[in-house]
């Protein structure tokens, strides 16, 4: 080929590279902005009940299990902190239990495992959105500013399980404040935001800016709780349940029909989803546990979802805290051996 062909072919080929360019359309581009988002892939709840932020002993949760949950197959810890109670009455954060949060975020990355930083004070925010409301925003801007330009593959969770008398307008009005804040210190953050926590799922309500692809959708999943809480000896109602047996064509197509409704959402939308919690207390049939884990987190992942079980010790446990060993069953279901 001769150099003016070569000159032709160069100008021909650019030309056609800046016509593709020009017609992506919006939801294209902000499809390519979303991808941007991290692969949290399989992961685990931890430190939810645990005495480590009062300083207490160092279990049932001990921080070199975190080198077993990264052995295990899992690619990131959702951290259940109960940032409220380590608050002073103007909501200022304790500094020594904040700095017990850096420990545990660079033992998180030590392990090449991702953490999610999730304020867990469901039990006030479902109850008194006025007091939740003023703690919340005084915890990211707090949080926000701690770890602004610091830990970058940190992730934060704005709240987990908005509901109860929290509707979906009071949750994305707060919900968007505290985006407001993060995003003022941390503007590129990977950051979580919920679907309000109750039976519809109603993600159809959520509120999010159309500018910020960095965002990441989440929704927990233990439906039919009948089945899933069923012996939980802190209920009065499902102490008395059981055995409850799942598994029956009707029972996937159920649980099929509300994952398709959030990935028709998702896909609409140009969100991506994380299942943050899913699981069955204990006392269910061994058989039908294994079998609903196993649907649950294979459904996810066929949907391009990353999934947290929940939980890693005390209740629903994945593992066993005084043998130090994983539960082979839970394990088997969760990440099956060669996937």
């Amino acid at each position: 080929m001769n150099a003016i062909c070569v000159r032709w072919a160069v100008i021909f080929g650019l030309a056609f590279a800046l016509s593709v360019l020009a017609i992506c359309s919006p939801a294209e581009a902000a499809g390519q902005a979303a991808s941007a988002t991290p692969k949290l892939g399989r992961g685990i709840n931890i430190l939810g009940y645990d005495g480590i932020w009062e300083g207490g002993r160092n279990a049932p949760f001990r921080l070199d299990n975190l080198t077993a949950i990264r052995r295990a197959g899992f690619s990131h810890v959702r951290i259940n902190f109960f940032g409220f109670k380590f608050m002073d009455p103007e909501n200022a954060l304790d500094e020594i239990v904040m700095r017990r949060l850096d420990a545990v975020i660079e033992e998180v990355l030590a392990r090449n495992l991702i953490p999610i930083l999730d304020e867990h004070d469901t039990h006030i925010c479902q109850h008194d959105i006025s007091e939740c409301a003023g703690k919340l925003k005084a915890f990211w801007t707090q949080i926000a500013a701690r770890y602004a330009g610091k830990y970058p593959r940190l992730v934060f969770e704005v709240l987990n399980e908005p509901g109860g008398q929290m509707t979906s307008a009071a949750w994305n009005a707060l919900l968007n404040e505290c985006l407001g804040i993060i995003r003022a210190t941390n503007p590129r953050r990977p950051v979580i935001a919920a679907v309000l926590n109750v039976d519809e799922l109603p993600v159809e309500d959520l509120v999010l800016p159309s500018d910020d692809r960095n965002i990441i959708v989440t929704f927990h999943y233990y439906a039919p709780i009948r089945f899933t809480h069923q012996g939980a000896p802190w209920s009065p109602t499902f102490s008395q349940i059981g055995p409850l047996d799942w598994g029956t064509p009707e029972d996937e197509r159920k649980a099929r029909a509300d994952f398709d409704k959030i990935r028709s959402w998702s896909e609409r939308e140009k969100r991506p989803i994380y299942l943050g919690e899913f699981g069955v207390y204990e006392a269910a049939p061994a058989e039908a546990r294994t079998r609903y884990l196993s649907f649950v987190a294979r459904s996810a992942e066929r949907l391009g979802w990353a999934w947290a079980y929940w939980q890693f010790d005390h209740d629903f446990a994945a593992f066993d805290s005084a043998r130090q060993s994983w539960k082979p069953e839970i394990m088997r279901a969760l990440i099956p051996a060669g996937r």
